[in-house]
This record gives C-alpha cells, sequence and structure tokens, in this order.
C-alpha cells in the first residue's frame, strides 16, 4: 500500500446493509484488536459471506440458537464461534436485526503488532501467514468467545473496532466459492479477496467426513 489506511471508524450503517454488499467493501478495511498487551492491526485481504436463513452453508440457516443468537443482531457485532474443539473464527454481523447474516473474517496482513501476533503464531515461518487463513487470524489477533457479541463500532474503547482503512480498487476484487462448504451452499460464489494478496488463503472444496464404524 502506497497510502496511508484512512482511521474513520466505520458507522453501523456500514453493517446495515445486505450481506452481499458487505462482505466485499470489508477487503482492506483496518481490523483493530485492542488488548492489554497493545494493539494490533490487520488490513482484510479475504472475506466469506453468510446469508442465514437462505444459505444451507449458514450456522443460522436451521433458525436461531443459543450458540449462533448475536447474528441476529443489531448489526456491527462480533459473532465468534469455536470449532473443531481447537479453533475460534471471527465474523462480523450484518444486516437488519432479526435477519441472521454474517461475515467471515477469512485473511488479512498485519499492519502493527505484528511482534504479539508473532508470539501466538509461532508455527508462522513469514508474517504474510500470520493471519492467513479464519483461525489463523484469530489465534493471532487472541480472539476467543469471551469476544462474543463485542461491538465494533463502540469505537477506541472496545477490544475490537473496524476503520475505513484503504479499499482495494474493484477490478482487484475476486469472487468464488467459500472454502470447505459442503452441500448445496458449496457453489455459492461468496468468498472475495484481494487479487494476487499473499495473505490470501488457498481455497479448498470440502471434503466430506468419514463416519467411524
Amino acid at each position: 500500500m502506497s497510502e496511508s489506511p484512512d482511521r474513520t471508524p466505520l458507522p453501523r450503517d456500514f453493517f446495515d446493509r445486505p450481506v452481499l454488499e458487505v462482505a466485499p467493501d470489508l477487503l482492506g478495511r483496518t481490523l483493530v484488536r485492542r488488548s492489554d498487551e497493545g494493539a494490533i492491526e490487520l488490513r482484510l485481504t479475504e472475506v466469506e459471506a453468510y446469508a442465514g436463513a437462505i444459505d444451507p452453508g449458514s450456522h443460522a440457516f436451521r433458525g436461531r440458537t443459543a450458540r449462533n443468537a448475536v447474528m441476529f443482531g443489531p448489526p456491527g457485532h462480533a459473532y465468534v464461534y469455536f470449532t473443531y474443539g481447537m479453533w475460534h473464527c471471527l465474523n462480523v454481523v450484518c444486516g437488519p436485526e432479526g435477519h441472521a447474516s454474517g461475515v467471515l473474517l477469512r485473511a488479512g496482513q498485519i499492519l502493527t503488532g505484528a511482534d504479539q501476533a508473532r508470539k501466538r503464531r509461532l508455527s508462522a515461518r513469514y508474517d504474510r501467514e500470520l493471519a492467513k487463513g479464519p483461525a489463523r487470524l484469530a489465534t493471532a489477533l487472541d480472539v476467543a468467545l469471551s469476544l462474543n457479541g463485542t461491538d465494533v463500532c463502540a469505537g477506541p474503547g472496545s477490544p475490537l473496532s473496524l476503520l475505513t482503512g484503504t479499499p482495494p480498487p474493484s477490478d482487484q476484487v475476486r469472487n468464488g466459492p467459500r472454502t470447505g462448504v459442503g452441500g448445496e451452499g458449496a457453489p455459492h460464489p461468496w468468498r472475495f479477496w484481494i487479487d494476487d494478496d499473499p495473505t490470501v488463503s488457498p481455497y479448498r472444496a470440502h471434503v466430506p467426513r468419514k463416519r467411524s464404524s
């Protein structure tokens, strides 16, 4: 990037839009994670959209549960979930309240606070790998279930914020099938990324789990 990222916070009405508008518009935005150790800032380079009741790939496809309740709004809040008994993933809720949808934050470039991220991502060989994938992003930023429901529009007092950043030109935005999504939701081209960015994670098709005999 040649220009300094815009540090204006994204307002709530940015997120109060259809998920397929919000998702690509999040590319290039700056995600800020604040903690007692200091702040980490990350430029988003890859995201995925999940459209609730009309999307078989969404956690909210079958309705509201204790786990997915945050997805039903209001918009502009973090939805954090734990998966495979090992990893956390970070999403941002969007769309009108009562209609669950969200954007999975899949990858990004660490702009500041890389020293903190390296301590949490010891297996990363290069800085471009620190947040290359949703579980890696959450690990690098120390995202856990305690952040579920965090208001990302609450300002500098919040542990999570999203700033205007530096969105890419529209001709650099690509889209395709979501990673690891199977069934009827597999064909949806709702993964968005910045073309040729080295922090974007590789696409992997869904592989059905083998049932134990």
